[in-house]
């Protein structure tokens, strides 16, 4: 079952939207210049960057653009290629195919039977020892 391990807020101006989230909800929110993105902490994390408390998640804030209009939930799969092939046999369709963050994993972004745009992460596989 994939689990919601990360959320996606797009925005205009991100040093505005910065401001907003961090006065309205105490968010810790780091920008990362080079990447044009931004790292929001919502909540303690290990020293993986994992959230410590059960269920909470953490995110992202990045420029709007494309069809990346509005928030997205980011659903943990265990394969992006398979995932996205069922996706795209129920119905939906791929808005951007499989990437990677080096050192972290892959994501995806697709769009739902419903017109809604999800994303897809798949962690790195683990070390083998």
């Amino acid at each position: 079952m994939g689990g919601v391990v990360h959320f996606e807020i797009p925005a205009d101006d991100q040093e505005r939207a910065r401001n907003f989230y961090s006065e309205t909800f105490g968010w810790k929110i780091d920008p990362m210049p080079e990447m044009n993105y931004n790292i929001i902490s919502t909540t303690a994390t290990d020293e993986t960057g994992r959230p410590t408390e059960p269920g909470a998640i953490n995110g992202g804030l990045m420029g709007r653009e494309g069809e990346l209009k509005n928030p997205v939930i980011t659903v943990d799969v265990d394969d992006i290629d398979a995932t996205l092939k069922t996706v795209e046999q129920l119905g939906g369709s791929i808005v951007a195919p499989k990437d990677s963050i080096p050192g972290m994993g892959f994501f995806a972004y697709f769009k739902d039977t419903e017109g809604n745009i999800m994303g897809l992460w798949e962690n790195l596989p683990a070390e083998q020892g």
